[in-house]
């Protein structure tokens, strides 16, 4: 197939919208559904971060993108039992690409409401079971195995899009898009991203463990597909916080800092024993979580909402009870697609346990940044590579 119709572009105003090859044929199949033009271009960006990850660490991966960035990625690693706890997949069967999915949509489960999957490697039977059970736009992998396709077949009554593209496409080297009327044009950013990036580690603390180069490099490839400015934690294979589009780099280190707390603050105590009713849904479960955790539980506790989702009335987590928690956040990777221009970035980041930090450098400022670093023994690596991505 050479092109395909769409209902309509970003906007239902948007017509006629389609996508098409200038050569050759399409490298997907719709397999189910009517996939739009917002899920297609999480689709393809999707699907390269995965594929890239894959390539890179040799484990099955996954994203769950919304709007052109992910909300979360993860790789196909063991979880603990509290991981799984948070993540809410605690009571299935777990194969390591379903684990991969399972840290992409536990990440931020809140921004991944409605998001599109991209999978490494052949959806299995444990993924597509995860899969069924959250809201989803769709899903992009190399391939299904038969069961897999019927439990997805089944979702959203039948009309949840699956997407099987070729996994052996390779895209040309050239890459047009119209921008009100004129024609960009560019080389595609097909630089490779591995360990070796890590090896110009310019601060005192000059050692950073495999399972962190394995996590910069997630971060690293996450921030390759993810609206710039960004800034990208990780840690244990999973993306925990993903700044996308802030035009200033300490708003998006804050914002993805920010998501990295909330992550890490869903494992305290009082969070995974919340007294939750028996048929609350899962969205407003997850809702009602971040709540908890944030400064407005107060307020929401006053008005008596607590009664909607709870069987008894939960202790607040207090302001000093949160800080006492994350400051035992430790061994935090932070990766960032252009250079910090200021300490300040590293003040927030090391609030949220980041210990190994890879950037691009070239700031006028570096020292200051490398400073900062050694001020809290971070081991932070120059990669010498911008990753903006438009």
């Amino acid at each position: 197939m050479k092109e395909m119709q769409l209902k309509y572009g970003c906007n239902p105003n948007q017509k006629p919208s389609r996508i098409f090859m200038q050569e050759g044929e399409l490298p997907i199949e719709v397999l189910n559904g009517k996939p739009g033009y917002i899920n297609l271009l999480d689709a393809f960006n999707s699907w390269q971060l995965v594929k890239e990850l894959k390539e890179a660490t040799g484990l099955p991966a996954a994203a769950s993108f919304k709007h052109v960035s992910p909300a979360g990625a993860g790789l196909g690693t063991e979880m603990s039992d509290v991981l799984k706890k948070i993540c809410f997949v605690d009571d299935l069967e777990l194969s390591p690409l379903a684990c991969a999915y399972a840290k992409a949509r536990g990440a931020d489960r809140m921004s991944s409401y409605g998001d599109f999957i991209a999978l490494s490697d052949v959806c299995d039977v444990p993924t597509a079971t995860m899969i069924k059970r959250e809201v989803s736009d769709g899903v992009i992998a190399p391939g299904y195995t038969d069961e897999a396709l019927e439990i997805l077949k089944s979702k959203r009554k039948g009309t949840y899009n699956i997407i099987r593209i070729d996994p052996d496409y390779v895209p040309r080297e050239i890459e047009r898009k119209d921008v009100f009327g004129v024609t960009f044009e560019q080389g595609r950013n097909n630089f490779k991203i591995d360990a070796s990036l890590l090896d110009n580690i310019v601060t005192e603390n000059k050692t950073i463990p495999d399972d962190a180069k394995r996590d910069l490099i997630l971060a690293l490839i996450g921030l390759k597909y993810t609206q710039s400015n960004s800034v990208c934690y990780a840690k244990d294979g999973q993306l925990i916080g993903v700044g996308a589009g802030q035009q200033s780099r300490v708003h998006c280190t804050r914002l993805a800092g920010n998501k990295a707390d909330n992550w890490y603050l869903r494992q305290h105590e009082k969070v995974l024993s919340l007294p939750f009713k028996a048929d609350i849904r899962r969205p407003d479960r997850d809702n009602t979580i971040d709540v908890y955790i944030s400064d407005d539980y107060m307020d929401v506790l006053a008005e008596g909402e607590w009664q909607k989702y709870f069987t008894t009335c939960p202790e607040p987590l207090t302001r000093e009870e949160k800080r006492a928690w994350l400051d035992t956040l430790k061994g935090v990777s932070l990766g960032s697609d252009a250079f910090f221009p200021f300490g300040d970035n590293i003040e927030r980041a090391h609030r949220s346990g980041v210990e190994y930090i890879a950037q691009p450098g070239g700031s006028i400022r570096d020292d200051n940044v490398i400073d900062t670093c050694n001020k809290y023994g971070i081991a932070m690596a120059f990669t010498g590579m911008r990753l903006f991505h438009h």
